[in-house]
């Protein structure tokens, strides 16, 4: 007998999870990628930069707590 999974089985009629790189269909080993390659391609993204949420400061409203001008 082989030992129980930790992961809970498939239900019925779900859609199977898709790599979110190149949308083939995950493997177990690489979850949620299909593949090491494409596990190491989002780590690069990731390492470069590329996921970064873009931030714009808006100077006008900082409020230093001083009087009024």
């Amino acid at each position: 007998m082989s030992p129980k999974s930790d992961k809970p089985a498939p239900q019925p009629g779900a859609k199977a999870a898709e790599c979110p790189i190149c949308g083939k269909p995950a493997a177990p080993d690489y979850a949620p990628f299909c593949s090491k390659r494409c596990a190491d391609i989002d780590l690069h993204r990731w390492l470069s930069g590329s996921y970064a949420i873009p931030a714009v400061e808006d100077d006008g409203d900082i409020d230093d707590g001083g009087e009024g001008e």
